[in-house]
């Protein structure tokens, strides 16, 4: 068929004026995606917060750390996850709801210590500071090393003693022999306790015991885990289910233990003169508000006074006594004319919020109790609380036993302890059994 020379003259245009609009008009591509943003670097992880070793001519061991909380955290949850103790953290994070604190919450995490000022041997602990410190035995050119966990103590009107004693037996499973004072002071509360309460969930001692030289004394583990860090007992000292365990494989019967009352500890650190600070315990008869000059001078051992000289260094007394007046549980640098506890948070490491390595948590068993519960636990041990006896401490000076059926008799002078016992009688099992211990 032959095409006529009109019509194919219009095809002609047509396809050039199709050829130019494609030309003016050059079909679109789509854009590629922009590039991911780059990935934050990730936070270091945690230092480890139970085992040291102590460097020469140093008082203070680990770190100030700083992590994130999530969504789900709560204070109690922190302070398990680095075994701080509930008193340790909150004192570290004051304006921190403990409960609610919220996503993306910097929380500080107390895990640097300054060590006690009594002799680096077998187990120290400061009830000030609610921590107990354990030196093993080591062999000279060795280091030194400590381990340190946070703790309950007696609440007031049951203050945990003060002074030296020893360990004369542990046991595992231990067995609850109530005391006739913790008895009758539930009683009062409307509740009656059994006599004995055998091992298992309900039994305050919890897994594992050591028991002391001073009659109805132990350090032991706890069936309330939430309780650790605060004056929780009837005078004994409570460790978190893990931390006992470890103790308990490794501190040998006989060892020494020193209970002291420092709520203001001073050391060495990196050539600097250090200060942690805790809050004074209310039962505590010193007069730290007037005479705290005096007080905190006398806390100084004799030591550190020659190492100050030696070091030509002097007290900031204006930055020491901002501490003792606000305490918040890290150490601080006190021979610094710019020493601050901004200038220590400031710098703090940085660090993932988890369980740091080698921890003897797991993450998981015996996880913190809710707040309700918590809030219950806490009437029970506050004086004038719902449960609580708020009985005043007793008059005595020395935690005598008392034999069944007997008059008190007083303990070895050499590890009798400054503090008063708890209120009411406490009969000893016949011999070989095991004596009544407050919990």
């Amino acid at each position: 068929m032959k095409i006529s020379p009109i019509r194919a003259a219009v095809a002609a245009c047509l396809c050039a004026a199709l050829a130019a609009c494609s030309l003016l008009h050059p079909t679109k591509r789509p854009e590629p995606p922009p590039p991911p943003p780059p990935a934050a670097p990730a936070e270091p992880a945690p230092v480890a917060t139970e085992r040291f070793e102590v460097a020469p001519d140093e008082d203070v061991v680990g770190v100030v750390q700083v992590v994130t909380s999530s969504k789900e955290d709560t204070l109690t949850d922190i302070a398990r996850r680095f075994n701080v103790g509930y008193e340790e953290i909150l004192r570290a994070n004051p304006k921190v709801d403990p409960w609610l604190p919220g996503a993306g919450k910097p929380i500080v995490v107390p895990t640097q210590f300054i060590i006690p000022n009594a002799p680096r041997t077998g187990v120290v602990i400061n009830i000030a500071a609610m921590r107990l410190f354990y030196f093993p035995a080591h062999k000279s050119g060795q280091p030194q090393v400590v381990l340190t966990h946070p703790i309950g103590i007696g609440k007031v009107g049951w203050s945990t003693p003060e002074g030296v004693t020893k360990i004369v037996r542990r046991q595992a499973d231990p067995t609850w022999r109530v005391p006739v004072s913790v008895i009758k002071e539930h009683r009062e509360n409307g509740e009656e306790l059994e006599r004995v309460i055998g091992p298992g969930p309900d039994n305050p001692l919890g897994k594992f015991a050591f028991y002391l030289q001073w009659p109805s004394y132990l350090i032991h583990g706890t069936n309330k885990p939430a309780g650790v860090g605060l004056r929780s007992s009837h005078g004994c000292i409570r460790l978190y289910p893990e931390d006992i365990a470890q103790l308990y494989e490794t501190v040998p019967v006989g060892t020494q233990v020193r209970v002291v009352n420092q709520p203001f500890v001073f050391g060495w650190h990196q050539g600097q003169l250090y200060m942690q600070a805790f809050d004074v315990l209310e039962d505590d008869s010193r007069d730290w508000k007037k005479a705290s000059r005096k007080l905190l001078s006398k806390s100084f051992a004799a030591t550190l006074q020659k190492q100050l000289k030696t070091h030509n260094e002097q007290v900031n007394w204006d930055l020491v006594s901002t501490l003792a007046r606000s305490p918040r549980g890290v150490p601080v640098p006190i021979s610094l004319t710019d020493g601050s506890v901004e200038q220590v948070l400031a710098s703090a490491s940085k660090v993932q919020n988890r369980v740091p390595d080698g921890s003897t948590w797991d993450g998981k068993s015996d996880l913190p109790m809710d707040e309700g519960t918590f809030q219950q636990m806490i009437s029970e041990i506050e004086p004038g609380g719902n449960g609580a006896s708020g009985a005043p401490a007793p008059a005595s000076t020395t935690p005598a036993a008392v034999p069944a059926g007997g008059a008190p008799t007083a303990p070895p002078t050499s590890s009798a302890p400054a503090k008063p016992r708890p209120a009411g009688p406490i009969a000893l099992s016949p011999a070989g059994s095991q004596a009544p211990s407050a919990n």
